[in-house]
């Protein structure tokens, strides 16, 4: 007796796919699509349909290969079409994707957001952009979570007013020409001072001086009714101003607070001591050294650290770092003694800890 292999007719199984779904009618329709590909036809970089559907076929399962009926399809969607039906689930579907994707997708959103936020911040105190690292680590402390359903620029947007409550940062002023008659300069200027803008530069040559200023993005459409009114005309410049050139090491003293210890906690306190006397940096001759030339204060630890090499030295230090610390929770500066003492405080109570019951 001969037997035959029997395979099932009504079923197409289909695997490694993406899949949309759209509910209509009571129904469920789904369409098998090809991994990463749906974002781009809806975003309009794909436009070949054969390139993002496996197959113009509707299902009611795709996991399982069960093909949707053809009277579900008409009484849903009015047509028993399967390439019209296909670009409606394309469009309108929701698109079901896995754990590694979706954390895939809000990584790179999350990095889209951070660099938005770079090109549209400066640090308050130095007026220099903070690099993207320095963006994504500030991000990660206010604990934000991207939205996948709103857009990048607002996302931003919303991230830059929190970060202002918490870290010195604010929006890049935006560099604008104000062209206007002659007449309506007084009312321009007022208006400017209003906005607590920055005028670089004013040229009353002609008949249609012109003002170069520095302003909140937030007040451009506020300007740029005004210009309309006065019979002005408004140019952009440059949409983000930051300062240019080389910068000092003070500038980067309040960014050492957001960068992570990259010393042990088990540095033991001698150690802290010999790099102390190494550097010179004692409260007895921190009055001594102001008189010298070419001396550095760190205004985190309130005292004169020496020339350039110890300057930067004293940043590594066991002293500074601690001091950071205090500083952040807004505490006043300790000693070279003070810190050394209060170190030792806290890992005696370190060592209570592990041999406490």
């Amino acid at each position: 007796m001969s037997k035959s292999l029997v395979q099932p007719i009504g079923q197409k199984r289909l695997t490694n796919v993406a899949i949309v779904r759209l509910k209509k009618h009571g129904f469920r329709f789904e369409i098998a699509c090809y991994k990463n590909k749906v974002l781009s036809w809806r975003s309009g970089v794909e436009k070949d349909l054969d390139e993002v559907l496996q197959s113009q076929t509707v299902y009611s399962n795709v996991s399982k290969g069960i093909l949707a009926k053809s009277k579900d399809l008409i009484a849903a969607f009015g047509t028993d079409d399967q390439s019209k039906i296909c670009l409606e689930i394309l469009d309108k579907g929701e698109l079901q994707v896995a754990g590694k994707e979706r954390e895939s997708q809000l990584s790179s959103q999350f990095r889209d957001i951070a660099t938005i936020v770079m090109q549209k911040t400066i640090n308050s105190e130095t007026q220099r952009p903070y690099t993207i690292s320095m963006i994504e680590r500030l991000m990660h402390e206010i604990h934000f979570a991207v939205d996948p359903n709103k857009s990048s620029k607002k996302q931003a947007l919303e991230v830059i007013r929190e970060l202002q409550k918490h870290f010195p940062i604010r929006r890049s002023p935006m560099r604008l020409r104000l062209i206007v008659p002659e007449k309506n300069i007084p009312t321009l200027m007022e208006k400017l001072n209003d906005w607590n803008a920055n005028v670089t530069s004013k040229d009353e040559s002609g008949s249609h001086p012109s003002v170069v200023c520095e302003m909140e993005p937030g007040h451009f459409r506020d300007c740029d009714a005004v210009m309309r009114n006065l019979q002005g005309r408004l140019e952009i410049l440059a949409v983000s101003v930051h300062v240019e050139g080389d910068a000092h090491v003070d500038d980067y003293e309040l960014m050492e607070e957001f960068a992570p210890s990259s010393t042990k906690e088990s540095d033991s306190v001698a150690q802290l001591g010999e790099k102390l006397h190494r550097h010179g940096i004692s409260a007895e001759n921190s009055s001594s050294s102001e008189d010298q030339v070419k001396q550095n204060r760190c205004t985190t630890c309130d005292a004169v650290v020496g020339d350039a090499k110890q300057y930067r030295e004293h940043f590594k230090s066991e002293w500074h770092k601690h001091n950071l610390k205090r500083k952040t929770r807004q505490l006043p500066p300790l000693t070279a003694e003070e810190c050394l003492a209060d170190l030792e405080v806290g890992d005696s109570k370190a060592d209570l800890k592990e041999y406490s019951f």
